[in-house]
């Protein structure tokens, strides 16, 4: 069993993975040892704090061992292919979790592995276990997951963390607000997948506006993917949260963020009780431990 897509997951599935992610809470800090013997292959590509290091917590936490991977140190600077590479580490391991910057990758890695892939995000296409983090949260907070005001402010085209959590929220039915430049909104054919498998269709605005939001989730100019660095900037500083936007919100609206967060939300709103994107980046931990427990089979 693979997780290489949010569309591997039924609205079953998500649900069953938070009960669990939940259970897994419980059991921190100290852990389980469920999955001791067992090897996770954290393979990244890319550069990487909280996926990264939080998948191999999660790994840790449920007794497993972890091979850290760096391409520069490793035959990948000798012109190995990633099949190969894959392939080898496949011998090696019980489960390998991939980051790329290449679509498609994590389903190349699996095309050639034996054992699990988990995909930790590829290219602008997909971020699955993100998506799961990001449910868990909002259902931590509010305790539902439908029936609630989301907006979706930032990025839109290039952020995969936001694709796969417009997938997510539309399992639930929740009414959702995407908040972006003209030039940077969800790609067309992306939301009209969604609208096709779940008769789900979201708003979009330019302009930011969450007095009835319960959610406001921000992500960063994905300035690493633009071909034009100068849009890249101009679209930064245009849409940028800070304490003004938030007169008169809800006093339990919830500011979540992917991370890393630049200059996209100002710093004067760490201290709010509104900002909850320590809270969920924490909460990467028990569902990840959720999601290697599942690959495991255990």
């Amino acid at each position: 069993m693979s997780l290489l897509s949010e569309r591997d997951l039924s609205r079953r599935d998500v649900e069953a993975l938070l009960y669990r992610a939940d259970e897994m809470r419980g059991l921190l800090p100290r852990g389980t040892d469920i999955a001791k013997h067992k090897i996770v292959a954290n393979l990244f590509f890319e550069p990487s704090t909280r996926t990264n290091y939080s998948h191999q917590a999660a790994a840790l936490r449920i007794g497993a061992q972890v091979l850290a991977f760096n391409p520069a140190a490793s035959s990948v600077s000798k012109g190995e292919s990633f099949e190969d590479t894959i392939r080898m580490f496949d011998n090696y391991a019980d489960l390998l979790v991939i980051r790329h910057p290449q679509e498609g990758a994590a389903a190349r890695a699996a095309a050639v592995a034996k054992h699990p892939v988990v995909n930790a995000g590829d290219g602008g296409a997909s971020h699955p276990t993100q998506m799961l983090i990001d449910l868990y949260t909002i259902w931590r907070l509010k305790h539902k997951l439908s029936g609630l005001n989301i907006v979706l402010m930032g990025d839109l085209l290039h952020a995969r963390a936001m694709r796969s959590l417009y997938w997510g929220l539309a399992m639930f039915n929740s009414t959702v607000t995407l908040v972006s430049p003209k030039s940077l909104r969800m790609e067309p054919a992306h939301m009209k997948e969604v609208e096709s498998v779940f008769g789900f269709r979201a708003k979009e605005s330019e302009r930011l506006d969450i007095t009835d939001a319960d959610i406001l989730y921000v992500c960063r100019i994905q300035k690493e993917r633009f071909k034009k660095k100068k849009e890249a900037e101009l679209a930064a500083r245009k849409f940028r949260l800070t304490r003004e936007h938030l007169k008169g919100c809800k006093d339990d609206l919830a500011i979540l963020h992917p991370l890393p967060k630049l200059d996209e939300i100002a710093q004067d709103i760490d201290p709010l009780p509104h900002a909850k994107y320590f809270e969920q980046a924490a909460n990467a931990v028990p569902v990840r431990m959720a999601i290697l427990a599942r690959e495991f089979g255990i």
